[in-house]
């Protein structure tokens, strides 16, 4: 079990999150990050969409009271454990009685802490994840507190391996900062013409690539509301509500566009001007509220290649790391 000494600005339990219920009005919710969540559970075993502990901004402090083995991935929260810095990208055994410390974010805004066997919290609508809003899925439904004492499951044969070499001797090597590097600093955020494109006037198509946005400090895992110039309709007719997804651009009547994330509603009655490509998504939500954003117009098809480049890349980088697992 971990007992939490500090809980950190807001740290909760994530997974891939809950589908098939967004037509009933359930919220997919689930992991912000989810290069780093399928990293992370690969470095300590798990399958890779189990429930890690999601971490914003400013991390927890965490006593472990019993060996675990752990991985760290994402922002850079200045880990450490027992007073010595803790890699991150790493399959990592922590022992009894010691302390990870986690301060406020030199690089990114969100990071994982994976656990070999993962949370052992029940499956809400076949989820681990927190829904914050609604107080379900997670620990106890909400984001972790003091005293909160979490469990951990068992973990997989392949994970009590990966736990006895790491025991044994230290793993030394990390996932590569170019892997990482490619994901998180893109020069711009791709994003594709949304389903109200065509109704935005022509210069504000413009104006929305080749100016800058900020990350409001009015922004959560619902959403990111960003500020910078106002984009203008051709037209004040409403349009009904439809479905959106995970990167949705809305733009409501003042102009400022607001990208919907993790915790969006199920639909959405603002006009649409874009959609941002997932590939990109990872390096959008490590932004912290005042940094700057550009936009780049791709089309669909691009996007596309660009998300199949990205898988194959994963697999490649999966199966290398499960090598180095597996080397002694």
């Amino acid at each position: 079990m971990i007992k939490v000494i500090e809980a950190g600005l807001l740290s909760s339990i994530q997974d891939n999150g809950r589908t098939g219920y967004q037509e009933s009005g359930v919220i997919q919710s689930g992991v912000m990050d989810t290069f780093t969540l399928r990293i992370a559970n690969t470095l300590v075993g798990n399958n890779e969409s189990e429930g890690v502990l999601e971490l914003t901004l400013t991390g927890p402090t965490l006593e472990f009271t019993e060996d675990h083995l752990i991985a760290l991935c994402g922002a850079d929260f200045s880990a450490e454990i027992d007073g010595a810095p803790a890699p991150l990208w790493r399959p990592v055994v922590v022992k009894k009685g010691s302390t990870l410390h986690m301060r406020f974010s030199k690089t990114g805004c969100r990071g994982v802490i994976a656990v070999a066997g993962g949370f052992d919290v029940p499956d809400v609508f076949g989820s681990k994840s927190t829904y914050l809003r609604a107080g379900i899925g997670g620990f106890k439904g909400r984001a972790l507190d003091k005293e909160d004492v979490l469990p951990i499951g068992d973990p997989g044969k392949e994970s009590e391996a990966t736990f006895k070499r790491a025991e044994e001797s230290p793993f030394t090597w990390s996932v590569s900062g170019a892997y990482t590097e490619s994901v998180y600093s893109p020069e711009f955020i791709r994003v594709m013409p949304g389903l109200q494109f065509d109704e935005f006037t022509e210069e504000s198509k413009r104006t929305f690539t080749n100016s800058t946005y900020k990350l409001s400090k009015q922004s959560d895992r619902m959403g990111f509301r960003m500020e910078g110039e106002p984009l203008e309709r051709t037209t004040d007719e409403d349009i009904l509500s439809e479905g959106v997804a995970f990167g949705t651009i809305q733009v409501p009547s003042d102009g400022q566009p607001i990208i919907l994330l993790a915790d969006r509603q199920t639909l959405g009655g603002y006009p649409k001007i874009g959609q941002v490509a997932s590939v990109d998504l990872p390096a959008l939500i490590q932004k912290k509220p005042g940094e700057s954003v550009r936009f780049k117009w791709i089309t669909v098809k691009e996007a596309q290649l660009l998300f199949k480049k990205r898988e194959q890349e994963w697999q490649e980088l999966k199966w290398i790391i499960n090598k180095k697992l597996k080397e002694a």
